[in-house]
């Protein structure tokens, strides 16, 4: 009985074999309605043809020369091309359905044979039923060792693929600048699945903070990478380009989803088609299975993936091979993907931050002045020099204030925090020291006053009316100096500012000694200032704490080297300077910097002249008179009729309202500066003389004439000035 089935079977297989390709075409059919996700793309499906034949081929063997299933021979290329499936992406359940379907047609032909052998039922049954079990038998071992093998190779790829994202989160978006963080995606890209990788962003993200999709869409290249030879982009870096309609880049840009295509755009097929995969730079895949025919030069698989982040399309990325055979698969697409996203994320970052950034630079360049106003008191050089790339903007300032008198207020000055709030709170110290420094407050009760504005800032920024971020605690630190070059004398004042360096005409250089001061914001605690007299010559260095701390060095090291730097021979202000950024600025600036150097000149008796006046009526012709032979002195004799009638009015205001003793001082600078003083504390007011009133007009007539005018008070007494100029002619 086992001899007549074995013979049946033997002789039914080898009949049927002697019509292999028929079965083999008929297994195809079968696999091609039952299991379609193997015969989308042509590689997969070229590769599942070769199986169907190897498996029919080696089961008709066995069943013809009688062999067990359990010693049947596995086809060599069998489990490589189940790691192939799985690397491609095809589901584990399409792999076994594969089987179960191609063993019933299989069955079928071979069951619809034995009639025309033998015409014995009982033979036939049983014949029927070693077929059946030698095929189920056949069929479990090699989906047992398919599956075996498809397991292994998807448990490798995560793997590989957890390798690869986890070095992508360390590599891409280091920074928080745009170029290099595209570039990272570009290098990374062709390092580890693909021979060339291009970044387009939308030019119309990188000029403004909008995100909206325009047709036709306008790229810019940004970023490009090459894993070796091979033909060169076609685009230029930093080239605009606009996108073809219906191209796979305005498909991905218009619809967020990526697109995959072979050798030309128009013969492959959208995401969630797939392309037989392989080899990756990255991966550790086989190459079988592959195009094995020599390169051409000309893509042979490409995705083009969109950025998106925060719902908002930002660019492509495009991912060439064109050296390697295999195209990209389903898993190589999520991939792309995947690193694309986390690029986007960190693009999208940078763009925000750009966008803040230069906000806060524009509005902080605004704020500081853009020239210093014309004196004589001192020769300048300033820089201010924001932080680096990588950092907010902050809050440093300075500022150069022409006084009454022929003097000056130097300022700097550096709020607590970064961005644009920072600047604004600059903005607004900065515009309340000058209204103080109008009214000529002595450097100690400025800072006292400018004390209470930042408490009162600081008071305003409630959470209902600063962002999370900002909802901080609000505080400065500020010097200021005033110098008069008729006295040679610098006032000084600080709080809680770093110490300013004083050079004198010998280049000796040294840290002014100065009362502490708390820093501004904290309230109740005086400043108290120091009076010191200059040489012709001096120079006197303010800055910020950027220009002397950085991770470079620490704070000593940092005052000892701007010494060395300020004391060494330049020939101008503008060089000296420059030495000093040369010598402290670090590589990586993390700070803003602010430094403001001032060299002192005096005004020596031939530009002053001052008397003594008598509290008595009779004294303004005696004003007069004094001016008259003054100006001639000084070759002003076209300013004597207007700086008469000005002398006239604040030596008669002095002696009718004010206290002896009453002094005159005329001051030659860039124009004629006329000072009345006396000891009364009371402050004339401009205002407008009713039609009939007998006073009144003396100001009012001085403001007509002046170019400017205004009152300063000192410990006892005041000083009323107006400052002339050919300008003021009548």
């Amino acid at each position: 009985m086992d001899v007549t089935v074995d013979r049946l079977v033997s002789c039914a297989a080898r009949e049927v074999g002697l019509r292999a390709d028929q079965l083999i075409e008929d297994v195809q059919q079968s696999l091609r309605r039952g299991v379609p996700e193997v015969w989308d793309d042509p590689d997969i499906a070229r590769l599942t043809a070769q199986n169907i034949t190897d498996h029919v081929l080696a089961s008709l063997a066995a069943l013809e020369e009688g062999v067990a299933p359990s010693r049947i021979r596995t086809p060599e290329a069998d489990v490589a091309r189940a790691r192939r499936l799985a690397r491609h992406g095809t589901p584990v359940s399409a792999v076994l359905r594969a089987f179960r379907l191609g063993q019933e047609v299989v069955v079928d032909r071979l069951l619809a044979e034995m009639p025309r052998l033998t015409d014995d039922a009982a033979l036939i049954s049983a014949a029927s039923r070693d077929i059946v079990a030698k095929a189920t038998g056949y069929v479990e071992r090699m989906a047992e060792r398919g599956v075996s093998a498809y397991q292994e190779e998807r448990d490798r790829r995560m793997r590989w693929r957890i390798s690869v994202m986890n070095d992508a989160s360390r590599r891409i978006g280091t920074t928080l600048d745009i170029a290099r963080t595209t570039q990272e995606l570009a290098d990374f890209g062709a390092e580890r699945f693909a021979d060339l990788v291009t970044v387009d962003l939308l030019d119309s993200l990188l000029q403004g903070p909008t995100t909206r999709l325009d047709e036709p869409f306008v790229l810019r290249r940004v970023a490009q990478s090459s894993s070796g030879s091979g033909p060169d982009p076609e685009l230029r870096l930093h080239q605009l380009h606009t996108c073809p309609e219906d191209s796979p880049q305005a498909r991905a840009l218009a619809t967020g989803r990526p697109v995959r295509f072979g050798a030309r755009p128009g013969n492959g097929d959208d995401h969630g088609n797939g392309t037989e995969g392989g080899n990756g730079n990255g991966g550790g895949d086989g190459n079988g299975g592959g195009d094995e025919g020599a390169y051409d030069g000309q893509p042979r698989s490409t995705l083009v993936v969109p950025l998106c982040a925060r719902d908002a399309v930002l660019g492509v990325a495009q991912f060439v091979r064109h050296r390697q055979p295999n195209r990209f698969d389903d898993e190589y697409l999520l991939l792309a993907q995947d690193v694309t996203t986390r690029a986007a994320v960190a693009v999208d970052n940078a763009r925000r931050y750009t966008h803040v950034r230069a906000a806060a630079l524009a509005l902080q360049r605004s704020l500081l002045p853009r020239h210093t106003e014309k004196q004589s008191a001192v020769q300048v050089a300033s820089r201010y020099l924001p932080a680096g790339a990588e950092a907010d903007v902050g809050g440093d300032w300075y500022d150069v204030i022409p006084l009454s008198g022929a003097r000056v207020a130097l300022v700097v000055g550096d709020v607590v925090g970064r961005g644009i709030h920072a600047a604004a709170t600059m903005g607004l110290l900065r515009t309340a020291v000058r209204t103080l420094a109008d009214i000529d407050l002595p450097p100690d009760e400025l800072l006292t006053h400018l004390d209470d504005v930042v408490l009162r800032l600081s008071s305003e920024g409630t959470d209902e009316t600063l962002p999370e971020t900002e909802d901080e605690e609000l505080g400065a630190t500020c010097i200021y100096a005033v110098y008069d070059p008729v006295s040679r004398c610098c006032t000084i004042a600080r709080a809680g500012h770093y110490l300013p360096v004083l050079v004198a005409p010998d280049g000796t250089a040294e840290l002014l000694d100065l009362p502490p001061g708390p820093p501004l914001g904290l309230g109740g605690l005086p400043f108290e200032s120091v009076e010191i007299e200059l040489p012709e010559g001096s120079l006197l260095a303010l800055y910020t704490n950027g220009l002397v701390e950085s991770h470079e060095h620490d704070l000593d090291t940092g005052l000892k080297l701007l010494s060395e730097a300020l004391s060494q021979p330049a020939p101008s202000l503008e060089a000296t300077r420059d030495a000093v950024l040369s010598a402290l600025l670090p590589v990586r600036q993390d700070d803003d910097i602010a430094l403001l150097l001032a060299r002192t000149r005096a005004l020596g008796s031939a530009h002053v002249a001052d008397w003594d006046l008598p509290s008595d009526p009779s004294a303004v012709s005696e004003a007069r008179a004094n001016l008259t032979r003054q100006l001639s002195e000084w070759g002003l004799d076209e300013l004597e009729f207007s700086a008469e009638l000005v002398v006239s009015e604040l030596v008669t205001n002095a002696i009718r309202y004010g206290r002896p003793p009453i002094r005159l001082r005329l001051i030659h600078d860039r124009g004629l500066l006329c000072e009345v003083s006396d000891a009364s504390s009371t402050t004339p007011h401009l205002r407008r003389a009713r039609t009939f009133d007998e006073g009144g007009r003396g100001l009012l007539l001085i403001a007509q004439l002046a170019e400017r005018w205004g009152t300063r008070h000192a410990r006892l007494g005041k000083t009323v000035w107006a400052e002339l100029s050919e300008s003021d002619l009548l």
